[in-house]
């Protein structure tokens, strides 16, 4: 049973490429035809392949409406949370993620420092959107006509020195933060605090949520925070793999049977 539904699902693949006919289809799997006619048979009932008037299959509607489906199901902070509070044992620092969401970019989850100096922040809370480095994130990654309306409407306070003063100056390092792939806040919403903050990106690439790890620097200083950097985006990049479907999960159960 189980090479029948590797075979089945090998299928898949193959027709997104574009529509096979049964001969093709048969000589992928490296079967008779009759054995991959039964195949395609199946899969057609289930609306997962289609069959053309030229007699190609292709894929189905059905597996694109699941596949949306799933996606409009995913909940990136339950997928990510138990990765969050790894990294936050492992560093000992305020881990948060955050989403932007109808013109404001919010903490949808965080793990608290386990030192006694924490960050006065909530999940639900909108970050200071032109110094936050989840936010420099996720509005790098707009399309860039996007970007400059966001940059343009909005509002810079001067939190601190290193605030970012102008649309101008925003726009220039969202460009660097989309270049490099991760984002800065040192000590550009309080002076005492840095932050070090990494995407993670959907099965299409686009950054879907940011997450960041942020200490005072009674703590660490920014240069030592800057040194999880790696630790930070490989967390991201975990998250963004278990997220988009690229990295298996693995079923405890498995090797027990």
């Amino acid at each position: 049973m189980s090479q029948t539904v590797d075979r089945a699902l090998s299928i898949l693949p193959l027709l997104a490429e574009g529509p096979a006919d049964l001969g093709q289809v048969a000589d992928r799997l490296g079967v008779h035809k009759s054995t991959a006619l039964r195949l395609l048979r199946t899969l057609h009932e289930h609306g997962l392949v289609y069959r053309q008037s030229d007699q190609r299959y292709r894929l189905g509607a059905r597996l694109f409406a699941l596949a949306q489906e799933a996606m409009e199901n995913l909940d990136v902070r339950e997928i990510a949370h138990p990765h969050l509070v790894r990294l936050n044992e492992a560093c000992g620092h305020t881990v948060h993620l955050a989403v932007y969401e109808e013109n404001e970019v919010l903490y949808i989850d965080k793990v608290d420092s386990r030192y006694p100096v924490r960050m006065y922040s909530r999940i639900g809370k909108p970050v200071a959107i032109t110094v936050a480095a989840v936010a420099k994130l996720l509005l790098a990654d707009l399309p860039e006509a996007e970007r400059r309306a966001v940059a343009e409407r909005l509002e810079y306070p001067l939190y601190t020195a290193r605030s970012t003063p102008d649309a101008a100056a925003f726009l220039k390092e969202l460009a660097t933060v989309r270049e490099q792939g991760w984002a800065t806040d040192l000590g550009g919403h309080e002076e005492s605090i840095n932050c070090v903050a990494a995407p993670v990106r959907g099965a299409d690439g686009r950054v879907v949520a940011a997450m960041s790890v942020s200490a005072p620097n009674v703590v660490v200083t920014a240069d030592e925070l800057l040194t999880l950097l790696p630790l930070v985006r490989a967390t991201a990049d975990t998250i963004s793999g278990e997220y988009s479907g690229r990295t298996p999960v693995t079923d405890p159960g498995r090797n027990s049977v």
